[in-house]
């Protein structure tokens, strides 16, 4: 979450996380004694184990796909992209094409491949991390078609292509009076299309549908929440943007990306009382997460299902 550029617009504070990965940067060569970032352990992710990654997973190839050279930490092959740059020290990151490094013009390689070996731990935790992320995004890739399930306020909605779903309710009808058994979602949401439709033409139908209940949901809960911190905001908007999940500005408007409805509600929640909040206290100091707090102390848990969580892919 950081301050925006000024420009012509309001200052503005956001809310960010990427929606699919953020690069992390380590420390230059300079600062190897500093030790690698410690585990986290987050809901809803298989742990981080402890111990180092080489002791835990079977030997592995990770290939950047501009990789020109490679090295062998413990038993593991990398692959990496290596850039020449006007710095003053080794840089690396991991993202979703692999390992990257960059390097100032008078570093030799055998000096680049021993930070390579003394980070060893940390970059083959993160290429691992990054990999099973991958496996996740490719699971939540949507299959448009009759049966599709999409994730709902925090619950699973299975799509049904019904070519009489009312038009009064612009083509889609949410049933929640499924039958209550063991493992087998209760929400269904009927399209009014038939079963030959193109898998466009149903995820355009079914990204309406969320669109409309996404208004309707963050409008309660902005209307709710600004009443118990004593703010007043002038618009709400909703947003496509890739890596933000919200924003306010010094005029009053908030923007909430409108996928944050695949949400449970508390996460939806922590996003809304976030930027209200910036009209209170337009900064991230003390003060402002006190002002989070005041209605939401159990507010780091909605947190980090923003992290963690991977949104379905809507191709």
């Amino acid at each position: 979450m950081t301050r925006q550029a000024p420009g012509a617009s309001p200052p503005q504070l956001s809310l960010f996380d990427d929606l699919l990965s953020a690069p992390m940067a380590l420390p230059p060569s300079s600062a190897q004694t500093l030790s690698a970032p410690a585990p986290q352990v987050r809901a809803g992710l298989a742990l981080v184990p402890a111990e180092p990654l080489s002791a835990v997973m079977s030997p592995a190839v990770f290939r950047h796909p501009l990789a020109k050279r490679e090295i062998r930490l413990h038993e593991h092959l990398v692959g990496y992209a290596l850039r020449r740059a006007r710095r003053r020290s080794i840089g690396f990151v991991v993202d979703t094409d692999g390992l990257s490094v960059a390097a100032p013009q008078w570093v030799g390689q055998g000096e680049i491949e021993s930070a390579l070996r003394e980070k060893a731990d940390w970059i083959l935790r993160k290429l691992g991390e990054q990999q099973q992320r991958q496996r996740r995004l490719q699971a939540a890739r949507i299959e448009w078609r009759d049966g599709t399930g999409i994730p709902f306020l925090g619950e699973t909605v299975i799509v049904v292509l019904d070519a009489r779903a009312g038009v009064t309710q612009a083509g889609a009808l949410l049933n929640t009076d499924a039958a209550a058994l063991p493992g087998v979602p209760r929400l269904t949401l009927h399209i009014g299309l038939p079963h030959t439709a193109a898998p466009e033409q149903i995820r355009d139908a079914v990204q309406s549908w969320l669109q409309r209940q996404a208004r309707g949901v963050f409008e309660e809960r902005c209307h709710h929440f600004a009443a118990q911190l004593g703010v007043q905001y002038k618009r709400l908007r909703l947003s496509s943007a890739q890596t933000r999940w919200g924003s306010a500005s010094a005029d009053g408007s908030i923007r909430l990306n409108w996928r944050l409805v695949h949400f449970a509600l508390p996460t939806i929640d922590y996003v809304v009382v976030h930027e209200l909040a910036h009209l209170r206290e337009m900064n991230h100091s003390p003060r402002f997460w006190d002002v989070v707090r005041s209605v939401m102390p159990d507010y780091g848990s909605a947190r980090d299902a923003l992290k963690d969580d991977v949104l379905p892919v809507f191709d």
